[in-house]
C-alpha cells in the first residue's frame, strides 16, 4: 500500500488525501463534502482515502493524531493539512490557494 500511496501523491496534479477512521462521526460527515469536491474539481484533483485503522504505518509517516485529517499533496509535497470537519468552501479554498 505504501509504494501505490507514494506514487500516486507524486503526481503532477494535486492529490488530496482523507486520513479517516469508519468509527468516526466527522470522518462520515465528510463524505458528501469530499464528493462535491470532486464535482467541481473533477480531474484536476485525485482525493485518496486512507483508513488510519488499516494503514497505521501511513497515518503514523505522517503524524495523523486525529480522523478526519486531510492532507494536500502535489508532486509528493505537502502543500496543506487539516484536521476536522471542513465546508466545501473551505476545503477548495486551500486547495485552490495552495496548488497554483
Amino acid at each position: 500500500m505504501e509504494n501505490q500511496f507514494h506514487a500516486i501523491i507524486n503526481a503532477n496534479k494535486p492529490v488530496l488525501v482523507d486520513f479517516y477512521a469508519t468509527w468516526c462521526g466527522p470522518c462520515q460527515m465528510l463524505l458528501p463534502v469530499l464528493k462535491q469536491v470532486k464535482d467541481n474539481l473533477g480531474e484536476r484533483i485525485t482525493i485518496l482515502k486512507i483508513d488510519t485503522d488499516k494503514n497505521h504505518d501511513l497515518a503514523n509517516k505522517y503524524n495523523v493524531r486525529g480522523v478526519p485529517t486531510m492532507i494536500l499533496f502535489k508532486n509528493g509535497k505537502q502543500l496543506w493539512r487539516q484536521s476536522g470537519l471542513l465546508t466545501k468552501e473551505q476545503i477548495l479554498g486551500n486547495i485552490i490557494k495552495e496548488s497554483n
